[in-house]
Order: structure tokens, then sequence, then C-alpha cells
């Protein structure tokens, strides 16, 4: 009875500090995950800030006046189609060949990819206030918070939302394409209704599946290769919050 006792307590024991390791190591690889997301958005929002400030000629109110040279280049030219098709071009080579890319080089494009992304974005600055943008990215930042803190805590599985979440998105897409035909403004804004709650769901659903993703028996390469995608998934997630509430409640120039 004794030796059953010591097995049990024994047992019991590997379970708890392997309960622990398993915890500690998830808390490391979402920090990771943050900590790549957070860096990619930070430097696509000082490109994009970088981008504009050399593009544009203002007067001493801050109304944009005219153009510079590179501001021409940038957004008159067939420059600005390669700008707008790169970083897709990049984020689709970077989702396809995760498995095959080393941990570093993966990082490393998802970074090109955020400052890619940023020069295509500094065209935002042309069309609404510096203040507005700086007041929804505060607005989308808290928002984003309590969305991932929430799909990362909560016990209900969030398969089936992720599912229907999907196909409202190519829902978006497609739409948002034949709006720039229609030009249609009421369309305009219910696209960006749909974009907000879509992303804002889509924030969720990808932290827990980042989160059920993770396994402590990854070895280094492996690990790196998935903070890199979960940084990815909600960087993209939110840029698109922020772009949808900045058509929903930004002041225009």
């Amino acid at each position: 009875m004794s030796d059953f006792d010591r097995h049990t307590i024994a047992s019991r024991g590997y379970a708890g500090d392997r309960a622990a390791a398993v915890d500690a190591g998830l808390r490391a690889h979402m920090i990771t995950v943050y900590n790549y997301m957070a860096l990619g958005v930070a430097l696509t929002g000082i490109t994009a800030w970088l981008t504009y400030s050399m593009a544009v000629v203002t007067d001493a109110a801050g109304n944009i006046t005219g153009l510079t040279a590179f501001g021409q280049t940038l957004f008159g030219s067939p420059l600005m189609w390669v700008l707008v098709l790169a970083p897709l071009g990049l984020v689709f080579f970077l989702s396809f060949r995760i498995n095959s890319l080393q941990a570093g080089t993966a990082r490393t494009l998802f970074f090109v990819y955020a400052g890619l992304l940023g020069l295509s974005l500094a065209s935002i600055f042309m069309v609404y206030t510096a203040a507005s943008i700086t007041r929804v990215f505060f607005i989308s930042a808290a928002a984003f918070g309590a969305l991932s803190l929430w799909g990362y805590t909560t016990q209900k599985d969030l398969s089936g939302m992720g599912s229907f979440l999907i196909m409202g998105l190519f829902g978006l897409i497609i739409a948002s394409l034949v709006n720039i035909f229609l030009k249609s403004s009421g369309l305009d804004w219910a696209l960006s209704v749909a974009g907000v709650l879509i992303f804002a769901g889509l924030t969720a659903w990808d932290t827990q599946k980042i989160k059920e993703m993770y396994d402590v028996n990854d070895d280094g390469t492996l690990a790196g290769r998935k903070a890199v995608m979960g940084a990815l998934s909600l960087y993209l997630d939110f840029i698109n919050l922020f772009l949808m509430l900045l058509r929903l409640v930004g002041d225009r120039r």
C-alpha cells in the first residue's frame, strides 16, 4: 500500500511539473508572438510616416500643397502597383513556404513584409488627419488587446466561429472589389462595419488557434516558425481592424 502511495505521489508530482513546464513554455511562446507582432506594427507605422513625410510638400498649417519628386515617383507612377502587389506576394510566399524556411529567415521576411506594407500605407496620411489616425490607432490597440485576451482565456471552442469568419472575409474581399467600380458610399460604410466585426472575431479566433498550436515538445526551428506565423496572423488582424475603424470614424483632410 505504501509503495502504491509513493508511486501515486510521484506520478502526480511529475504531472504537476510537466503542466508547469507547459504553462511556462506557452507564456514564453505567446510573449514572443506578441513581441514580433508589436515590432511589425511599429515598423509599419514608422515606415508609413517617414514615407509620407518625404513624399509630400506642406504649408505652415500642415496642409498638403503638392508632392515631392519622391512622392510623384511613389504615387504617380507604375511603382505604386509594385508597392500594392509586393506585400501581397510576400505574405503568400511566407504562408505557403513557412514549413521549408529557417525560423530566422521567416522572421526576416515578416519584418520585410511589415516594412513594405508601411510604404503602401503611407497614403492614409494623405487622406486622414494625423490626429484621427493616432486616435483610431489607440482605439484599435485597446480593442485588439481585449479581444486577444478573451481569445486566450476563454474555454469556449471558437473553431466554428472561425469557419464562419473566413467565409465572411472572402465575401468582404469580393464585395470590396465590386465596390471599386460601383463607388457606393453606402456599401463602403456597410463593408467597413462588417470588416470591423470580422477582424474583431478573427483576433480572438487566431489567438486561441495560436495557443492550441503550441507544443512543449517542439524544437527551436518549429517553435520559431509557429511564432512567426502567429505574429503574422495577429498583425494582419490588427492592421485590418485599424483600417476598417479608420474608414468609419477617421477625420478626412
